[in-house]
């Protein structure tokens, strides 16, 4: 049974990150695709940060955050999991050490992300370009780290095959990204600010998909649940008649 559980936070951080997109974008195509004071005069296909500095930057904000808050939830639930045998466990130093280096990528992924929603860019330019370089790397680094621990997990863990799935997703989302980021930042560099725009859009809406992979990662999750609780049932019993045979001695 499909129980609420630490299955649902990728789910709600995937939910929040699309929803917020799609916000936006319905936003400037029903106000007939404005041209808003943050973009350049050749520019006639708004940035995501162009219409997040508009009057929806609180919306910009609180989705930004929901989807941060939720997908580190998702992280460190996981390596919670994995450090109590509810998932495959991580057990070499190397395994552990990429583990941490992803939660701290992962964190400097969220500061970016926040920081750049609340430092629009139309009143602080060069400092939402900055968060936005941190935003961008800290969680393609984060996902390098993830996949080479995948990839660790699946030779001490042959039996789980979701390993291998889900390194091949998260390395198929980590040459993706890599690529789009490249021709986006080409045609930033041009100055072919509506080429870049698309680009941008793009590279957003897969990282929604990158969040709904660790949705996957949480499945066993559910099994291992249901066999812990029936574990903890039986030892509980054994205990209890442990002591019954004891009383009666």
């Amino acid at each position: 049974m499909w129980r609420i559980s630490y299955w649902v936070l990728p789910i709600l951080s995937c939910f929040f990150w699309a929803a917020t997109l799609l916000i936006l974008l319905i936003y400037w195509l029903a106000n007939g695709r404005p041209i808003y004071a943050s973009m350049d005069p050749t520019q006639t296909i708004a940035y995501i940060s162009d219409v997040g500095a508009t009057s929806l930057k609180p919306l910009f904000i609180v989705g930004c955050c929901l989807t941060t808050i939720f997908l580190d939830l998702s992280l460190l639930s996981e390596f919670w999991l994995r450090h109590n045998g509810r998932l495959a466990e991580n057990i070499s130093q190397s395994q552990k050490a990429l583990v941490w280096l992803s939660l701290v990528c992962a964190a400097n992924g969220t500061a970016g992300l926040i920081l750049l929603s609340v430092f629009d860019t139309l009143r602080y330019r060069q400092l939402h370009n900055i968060f936005l370089v941190v935003f961008i790397a800290g969680y393609l680094l984060s996902a390098i780290f993830i996949c080479w621990e995948y990839q660790l997990l699946g030779k001490y863990h042959r039996q789980h095959s979701i390993l291998r799935r889900s390194f091949w997703l998260k390395l198929g989302f980590i040459i993706t990204e890599l690529a789009l980021v490249a021709v986006f930042a080409t045609f930033s560099f041009v100055r072919d600010f509506d080429t870049a725009a698309i680009f941008e859009w793009i590279i957003a809406l897969i990282f929604s998909l990158y969040v709904f992979s660790f949705f996957i990662d949480f499945i066993p999750s559910i099994k291992t649940r249901t066999q812990k609780g029936v574990r903890l049932a039986n030892e509980m019993q054994h205990e209890t008649d442990n002591e019954l045979m004891g009383d009666r001695r």
